[in-house]
């Protein structure tokens, strides 16, 4: 920004001295960004405006969207413009020999703000920022300002400061924030209201099987009495494990990772997953070739397995495919935020052949308590338990599907240095 001083300025107690010749006429001074008197001239030139110091004080004064106006290096206002009046209330009179600070909340003037704004202009040429200002009425507005610099001869004599009302602006801004706000309130509202809704019918049938077995058990002998004995305990391990799937999604979960042989523990339980992909459904299985050992909690990555080949099993509508895979690969960070730089992981993932997902589905199918299942199949937190067990493994998971191209999840474990320690 480049400023010519009016004849008969402030020169003895304003910006100080008799204003310095250059090439732009008598009246022009350098701010922190260089002396940009050509270039306004031509463009007041090409605008019809009288290239002159008269000239760019019209100029000024027919600015009203903005306040400019000099101060010297004190921060003494030494000029006004119909734009200050406009924006503050204030007419030249009665703010020109007045510090700056007049505009600041008694706030901003007891922590010395003021003070600070010139003082970074001045140590960096220049100072913007945004906050609240007070009108001669005592009302606020809002306001964007900037502050540059003014030098001649190589030292400081001054600054030139604009400030805009964006109280509109800000308002609107804050409306907008304060509906998403509310918007996203009403959306975990929900989600609990999800969550609970089915944990309370999955909760209820283990309490109906164990009930029923525990009112049943005085009068049954034999057989009969160690079956229901056997469905109470199966309903009640099937709610410990709901438990520990929240837990799991909540990453409070205290895992036990040791040093294992991923291939060798989907090996070991390979009938498990057939058996939860069903009669109709193939499970097959792509193990790497490679070194597999990573620190993991076998439990729950077999927990996670399961519930990944269950909801592949649910998702297809005719006899098809699941396939288990592994294998190494360097990730890169700007397509999994999760990944480290540089690090080797090791990939675990279920793929299916089925429908696939639309694109807003697969967005949210880790969200937690999403879940397209009708109510009672499921709480939404299957997935959800797959994504906390990876991140508490020190990974990531991710989804990659599209319609009629069948869905893979991944769940991504370090490997090499993770296997090390």
């Amino acid at each position: 920004m480049n400023l010519e001083m009016q004849p008969g300025a402030h020169h003895a107690d304003g910006i100080g001295g008799p204003p310095v010749a250059s090439s732009a006429g008598p009246y022009a001074l350098r701010t922190g960004k260089g002396d940009l008197s050509d270039e306004r001239h031509h463009a007041m030139t090409h605008a019809g405006a009288p290239a002159s110091p008269q000239g760019e004080h019209l100029l000024l004064q027919g600015v009203t969207d903005y306040a400019i106006y000099l101060l010297d290096a004190s921060g003494t206002i030494l000029s006004w413009n119909t734009g200050g009046e406009r924006i503050k209330g204030y007419t030249g009179s009665e703010v020109i020999g007045r510090h700056f600070s007049c505009f600041y909340t008694p706030e901003e003037i007891q922590h010395g703000v003021p003070e600070q704004a010139l003082a970074i202009a001045s140590q960096e040429g220049r100072y913007e920022t945004e906050g609240w200002r007070v009108r001669k009425d005592g009302s606020r507005f809002r306001a964007h300002i900037v502050i540059d610099a003014i030098y001649r001869d190589g030292g400081l004599v001054g600054f030139a400061k604009v400030t805009r009302d964006i109280t509109e602006h800000y308002q609107a801004a804050e409306q907008r924030r304060q509906a998403e706000q509310a918007l996203a309130q009403a959306q975990k509202i929900a989600a609990v209201g999800q969550l609970t809704l089915g944990i309370a019918h999955d909760f209820n049938n283990l309490l109906a099987v164990i009930t029923a077995s525990l009112d049943l058990l005085p009068a049954a002998e034999g057989r009969r009495r160690q079956m229901l004995v056997d469905a109470a305990r199966q309903a009640a391990a099937r709610g410990a494990r709901l438990t520990r799937q929240m837990l799991a999604f909540a990453r409070g979960q205290s895992l036990e990772p040791e040093l294992h042989d991923v291939n060798a523990l989907i090996g070991s339980a390979a009938e498990v997953y057939r058996r939860a992909a069903g009669p109709i459904t193939q499970c097959v299985f792509d193990l790497a070739e490679a070194d597999t050992r990573v620190m993991v909690d076998a439990e729950q990555l077999e927990a996670a397995l399961v519930n990944l080949v269950a909801n592949a099993r649910d998702a297809m509508e005719q006899p098809g495919t699941i396939r288990i895979a592994t294998r190494i690969t360097r990730p890169d960070p700007a397509l999994h935020p999760g990944a480290v730089a540089g690090r080797d992981y090791l990939y675990v993932s279920v793929a299916d052949d089925g429908p696939g997902m639309e694109e807003h589905v697969r967005q949210r199918a880790m969200e937690p308590f999403f879940t397209t299942k009708d109510v009672g199949r499921g709480s939404g937190l299957g997935l959800s338990q797959v994504f906390g067990f990876a991140s508490q493994s020190g990974g990531f998971a991710f989804i990659e599907s599209a319609p009629g191209e069948g869905t893979c999840v991944t769940m991504a474990i370090p490997a090499g240095e993770a296997a090390d320690a």
